[in-house]
């Protein structure tokens, strides 16, 4: 299964992405570990890989957790991931929002474009009240990316996030059903 957009499409990561998928994460781990928190666990080898993508299978079969990669239409080629994670029923219907995408393929408005369908598939499918994401206060690309899908921005979380062993702030943005069904109606 997968959603497509105009420039690209995103489905749950398979088998046969785990190479590709690898790849992607060794050649953007420096640039994407001026963002990431700081996990306790070993370097990523291909066999680890093999089981976050099996893993992320799991957490989506138990409603838990949906992990996409970002594929461009034009070659299929991998360029990203986007998630909704930590998803609460009950009374809360939330979850988070997260997206890496391939340093090499920034500013052409992919991101963009998956964080949407990604929303659309929280609010449409998974039929979810809240979403939310924190971003770095200088991560303006970011930033920018939530603001353009329709985010609204809540302030702002005090040492959230430990990033290279510092705990750092973060801007707290958020969308809720009514914020997306009047965006869809535009």
């Amino acid at each position: 299964m997968k959603w497509s957009g105009e420039q690209i499409y995103i489905r749950p990561l398979e088998a046969d992405d785990v190479e590709a998928f690898y790849e992607m994460n060794a050649r953007n781990r420096e640039f994407w570990g001026e963002f990431e928190p700081d996990f306790d666990r070993p370097e990523p080898t291909f066999e680890h890989t093999v089981g976050r993508i099996g893993q992320q299978k799991e957490r989506a079969a138990n409603d838990q957790s949906y992990f996409f990669g970002i594929f461009l239409k034009e070659t299929n080629e991998l360029i990203g991931d986007v998630s909704l994670a930590e998803v609460f029923r009950g009374p809360l219907q939330s979850c988070i929002v997260g997206y890496s995408l391939d340093q090499a393929h920034n500013g052409k408005g992919y991101t963009t474009e998956a964080v949407r369908l990604a929303v659309q598939h929280a609010f449409e499918r998974l039929n979810l009240h809240r979403l939310e994401a924190g971003v770095m206060p200088h991560n303006r690309g970011s930033r920018r990316v939530l603001e353009k899908v329709g985010f609204h921005y809540e302030g702002i979380a005090r040492e959230k996030l430990k990033i290279k062993g510092v705990w750092q702030d973060h801007c707290q943005y958020s969308m809720v059903r009514s914020d997306w069904d009047r965006l869809k109606s535009k």
